[in-house]
């Protein structure tokens, strides 16, 4: 892992813009089709990771984390 975290991350983007440059050389609209879904899948893992570090936070407090399912008030 020593080598492999620092290479994935210098080649992600390199390859992500690579990708990009492609597209826009093949057909201006991928591009935009290509940054509309890089959008979706960067908000959905930000998504995930906020959900992970508030009941890691939680958990570290004490408190339980919220149930799932609709609230049961008395």
């Amino acid at each position: 892992m020593r080598i492999a975290k620092p290479l994935l991350i210098v080649a992600t983007p390199l390859g992500v813009i690579g990708g990009l440059r492609e597209a826009w050389r093949f057909n201006h609209g991928l591009v935009f089709l290509m940054v509309a879904m890089l959008t979706i899948v960067t908000a959905a893992i930000a998504s995930v990771v906020a959900v992970v570090r508030r009941e890691q936070r939680e958990l570290r407090r004490g408190s339980p984390p919220p149930a799932d399912g609709p609230v049961q008030h008395p």
